[in-house]
Order: structure tokens, then C-alpha cells, then sequence
């Protein structure tokens, strides 16, 4: 097994007021040759959106975006004709493809956090697609809920790629072993709240290992935690 770490006070940071934001990679104004992404996952954000601000109409082509909601209240609209609001534990998916515009803000009065995702697409200049789907907490704990995968399905989102995202909430004591998918696969493992150990390492809140070179590991809760599990191909 081989892995590396990604400590939460390594970030890069960016504060302008109504979006601050926390880049595990290079994105926006933190550009670090060293962290370009890990596999094909290339853009892991953890944002939070004050009350009344957010994004304005904007492009993407070409890649699979991903929310996690974890906290407050927010819209999505896009050119494609949806029209939505996603709240904590709704995660919605855009397939980019070919080309689609999208905006969201903060409609509410909490703050939002959300954890913004991009992978590569498997295939290019697909036809658009949006996703959401709804995962409440309480019908997840003590369990490892997959939330996105490749494959068609009613009780998740599905993107275009070979990959894998998976939510876990347990209780202190609680332990899952995680099975990698055949083939050429690394995995993003990401604390959200309280204290784990994965690969004889601690994580703490907004710690994050990647892990590869093996076929399984075992995640360890030193606390009650929540965490995201993200396998994808390690390169095309």
C-alpha cells in the first residue's frame, strides 16, 4: 500500500467575503505544481457561501462535477432547464460534456458548505446531464452509502467515468474496510467531521489520505466521524 497525505492546514486558502474557500489542489488563485489532483480526481473544494452570495451563470465542458451538501441551502439553475434547491445531504451531479451554463447562491440564511468535486470524464463531449439525488443522514449511520458511481441506478447519482463515491457516518469504535474496484483504481479518503485512522494514520476534521497500491484498507473510527470515500482510475 502506498498512500499520501493531504493535512488540512496544508490547503490553499481564499477568503473574499461572501465565498471562502479551501483547495486541496491547484484551483483558482492557489496553483501548487505539486498538487495537480490525485488520479483523475482534479479539483476537491471545501466552499463556504455566505447568506445572499454565490455564483453567477457560468461555463463548463468537459468534465464530471460533483456537490456534497453539508450544511445550508442552495439553488441550481442551469441551461439545461432545471431548476432546484439542494440542502444538507442532497448530492447533485453535472455531466458537463459538450457544454452547459449553471449558477447557484445561497438562498438561505445559514451558511452553505458544500464539497465541490471534479473528475475527468471517461468520455468526451457527451450529451449534458444534471443529477440529484437525497441521502439522509439518518439512514446512513454506522453504514458506507455509495452516492455516485458509473452505473445507472435509482438510489444513487451516476457519472461518466469508473468511479466511486461513497459517504460514511459511525459512531466511535466503528470500522468498514473499503474493497477498490478491479483495475488501475486510487482512492481519496476525506475526514468531514471527527477523528479516523486509515493506514495507521490519524485524520482529523478536513484531513485527507489518497491511497493506492492495494486492494482494501480499513477505515478506523477514533470518534464519531463522518467521512467521503472518492475511488477513481489513477490515470486514463
Amino acid at each position: 500500500m502506498q498512500f499520501q497525505l493531504f493535512k488540512a492546514n496544508a490547503r490553499g486558502v481564499k477568503d473574499i467575503g461572501w465565498l471562502q474557500s479551501n483547495f486541496t489542489f491547484s484551483f483558482s488563485s492557489y496553483q501548487n505544481p505539486l498538487r495537480n489532483g490525485f488520479g483523475l480526481l482534479r479539483v476537491f473544494n471545501d466552499d463556504v457561501v455566505q447568506s445572499g452570495g454565490g455564483f453567477g451563470l457560468h461555463p463548463h465542458i468537459n468534465m464530471e462535477i460533483i456537490s456534497v451538501m453539508l450544511n445550508g441551502s442552495m439553488n441550481h439553475k442551469d441551461t439545461l432547464g432545471y431548476t432546484e434547491v439542494v440542502e444538507k445531504d442532497w448530492v447533485q451531479i453535472m455531466s458537463a460534456g459538450s457544454g452547459l451554463r449553471h449558477e447557484e447562491h445561497n438562498v438561505g440564511t445559514d451558511e452553505v458548505n458544500f464539497l465541490q468535486i471534479w473528475i475527468e470524464p471517461k468520455l468526451q463531449n457527451i450529451m449534458p446531464r444534471y443529477q440529484r439525488r437525497y441521502f439522509p443522514e439518518a439512514n446512513r449511520k454506522n453504514k458506507l452509502v455509495t452516492i455516485v458511481s458509473n452505473a445507472e441506478g435509482a438510489d444513487h447519482c451516476w457519472i461518466n467515468q469508473n468511479a466511486q463515491l461513497s459517504l460514511g457516518y459511525f459512531e466511535q469504535g466503528g470500522q468498514v474496510t473499503y474493497r477498490f474496484n478491479p483495475v488501475n483504481k486510487c482512492v481519496f479518503a476525506f475526514c468531514i467531521s471527527g477523528q479516523t485512522e486509515i493506514a495507521g494514520q490519524q485524520l482529523n476534521e478536513r484531513d485527507a489520505i489518497g491511497i493506492w497500491q492495494t486492494d482494501s484498507f480499513t477505515v478506523n473510527c477514533l470518534s464519531e466521524a463522518r467521512f467521503l470515500l472518492i475511488e477513481v482510475p489513477v490515470n486514463h
